[in-house]
């Protein structure tokens, strides 16, 4: 079965999901390298830039994976929370620095946040909206656990307007995920998922139009990379 019908439905996209980034885990920060050009943690560091962390504010950083969000938020004097639905990921991301000097790492799925209203400044996420099975109640929960004037910033793969463009960019990831995902895995659909979740995904307007429906004010996106991956902003 094609990668695209294993996510069709907001349930099924949630079991494949959680079984591919288990799956996938050890490989995460190379993989993230990879497909990025090896610009990844440049992008990070500005999406952090356009939220500007102030010391003693509180922070989630959603779909975590290995904390390089975490970190950088973490540095600027903030105290963070890394969440993620994959176990394995936050072992990884904890790992990475001594105890006294990490984020807080908890397991958990975006749609449905442990976290009380109002109980943050600050949310980050990179790789996350596009991945959850429901966008708008994601966008829901961040709304729900952020302050009045909170910030959001989210960093993840855009999906072009241009239909030759957009043709051509899945048509590459498509190609390139499949090699990659036989050569470390012997399963070409591995990382196939990107282009199939890319096409599911509204587009960095459509983004824009979301967050404004769910009270978010000076919602503005940047593209990144000639368009190909956007870094969306916004206030509480």
């Amino acid at each position: 079965m094609p990668v695209r019908d294993r996510i069709a439905t907001p349930e099924a996209k949630r079991r494949y999901v959680r079984a591919l980034f288990a799956t996938i885990a050890d490989r995460y920060d190379f993989i993230t390298v990879l497909l990025s050009y090896g610009q990844d943690r440049r992008w990070k560091r500005r999406a952090v830039d356009l939220v500007s962390p102030r010391s003693g504010e509180r922070a989630l950083d959603l779909a975590t994976g290995t904390g390089d969000l975490a970190y950088l938020v973490r540095d600027r004097g903030v105290s963070v929370i890394g969440l993620d639905i994959t176990p394995r990921m936050l072992v990884l991301a904890a790992a990475k620095r001594l105890p006294a000097d990490r984020p807080a790492f908890v397991a958990g799925d975006m749609t449905m946040l442990p976290f009380p209203a109002r109980a943050f400044d600050l949310v980050t996420t990179g790789y996350g909206l596009r991945n959850v099975p429901d966008l708008s109640q994601a966008i829901a929960e961040i709304a729900r656990v952020l302050r009045p004037g909170g910030r959001l910033v989210s960093l993840d793969f855009n999906r072009p307007d241009h239909p030759m463009l957009r043709r051509a960019y899945l048509s590459y990831l498509s190609l390139i995920g499949g090699a990659i995902g036989w050569m470390l895995h012997r399963d070409p659909d591995t990382y196939r998922y990107i282009p199939a979740s890319i096409e599911r995904h509204p587009g960095a307007h459509s983004v824009v139009a979301l967050l404004t429906h769910h009270g978010f004010r000076r919602v503005t996106y940047h593209p990144v990379l000639a368009g190909l991956m956007a870094i969306h902003v916004a206030e509480k």
